[in-house]
């Protein structure tokens, strides 16, 4: 074979196999290249740090968190829904704010997946701070990570046919406001999507995706194995075959926990009552929450950056988008 053959075959092969990608299946292992835990725990810093108060609803602190979550939306290259990536509302403390964007995906009409985690946390107390590393930090940066993921994996040429919501919740301490202005824009009609001009409706809603405290390993499923991850979920549902094929893979094998530390009352609280799913879970839309428990650190001053366990924050998300990877 002569020099310039060799030379058109490798040029055409490059050209080809972008359009290629797209028959063939494009595996995750594409999307660990984005993921770093150094970004993790600096993105928790961050959101605790003292500049941003706590990131109470209604707070300089809080609005800081909101425009600082605009503009990781905006590098990621998520589309603003509607026009913007700002949506507020009123609460008794002053305007909150939801932060929503959207990663497109192939199916017509449309179907959305919601991945969503709370940015917001009590701020100062009685003088006290309250950093809200574990609730909810860790959320908000395993959310940025994913969606980093999914863009990732868009480049590599995955065709996802659900489009992806990504929203950074806010008012969660307040009686989940965020979570029930998110269902009231979507219910109202007031959700468009950026790409179709089309009006997001309920029943394009194929799952939604909470994730609440997801970075400490104080509370495990079995003692001294921190290595676990806990998703809540309707009994029997089928997408815990999806989390358990994906726990199969190779370089996982978390404890994986389907209920809250074998309680059914726990459980039923925690999905059911107290998390920002149980809006979508009333009006019959699917959801599912990921979670690594509560602690003796939560809701208090002392859930500082420095509790929590950043490696295993970084299988949790590898696990969590390998699953969305899965049903998406």
């Amino acid at each position: 074979m002569t020099k310039i053959l060799k030379l058109f075959i490798i040029s055409f092969l490059a050209a080809a196999i972008p359009a290629w990608g797209q028959g063939y299946t494009i595996s995750p292992i594409n999307a660990d290249a984005v993921l770093k835990t150094e970004n993790i725990r600096s993105n928790v810093e961050y959101l605790c740090s003292p500049e941003l108060g706590g990131r109470a609803t209604g707070t300089p602190g809080g609005r800081a968190a909101a425009s600082w979550l605009e503009g990781n939306f905006r590098v990621l290259g998520l589309q603003p829904l509607g026009g913007a990536w700002l949506h507020g509302f009123n609460t008794a403390e002053g305007l909150a704010r939801n932060v929503i964007g959207l990663i497109p995906g192939s199916a017509t009409p449309a179907r959305y997946v919601i991945l969503m985690a709370h940015y917001d946390n009590l701020g100062y107390l009685n003088g006290a701070f309250y950093p809200g590393a574990d609730s909810n930090a860790s959320g908000v940066a395993a959310l940025l990570e994913i969606a980093g993921m999914v863009t990732r994996m868009n480049t590599c040429h995955k065709i996802y046919r659900n489009s992806l919501i990504v929203v950074a919740l806010d008012a969660k301490e307040k009686n989940q406001g965020g979570a029930a202005e998110l269902w009231r824009l979507i219910s109202s009609g007031k959700l468009l999507d950026p790409v179709s001009g089309s009006v997001v409706t309920p029943s394009q809603i194929s799952l939604v995706v909470n994730l609440d405290q997801l970075g400490g390993t104080l509370a495990p499923l079995t003692e001294g194995h921190p290595r676990y991850l806990m998703m809540l979920s309707n009994e029997g549902d089928s997408r815990r075959n999806s989390l358990a094929s994906a726990n199969r893979d190779k370089g996982f094998g978390l404890e994986i926990g389907y209920d809250y530390y074998g309680s059914k009352d726990f459980t039923r609280l925690f999905f059911r009552r107290i998390s920002d799913q149980r809006i979508f879970l009333e009006h019959g839309v699917p959801a599912v929450m990921f979670t690594s428990g509560i602690t003796f650190l939560n809701n208090k001053p002392e859930d500082t950056p420095s509790s929590l366990n950043y490696d295993i924050l970084t299988e949790r998300i590898r696990l969590i988008f390998r699953f969305l990877d899965r049903v998406m």
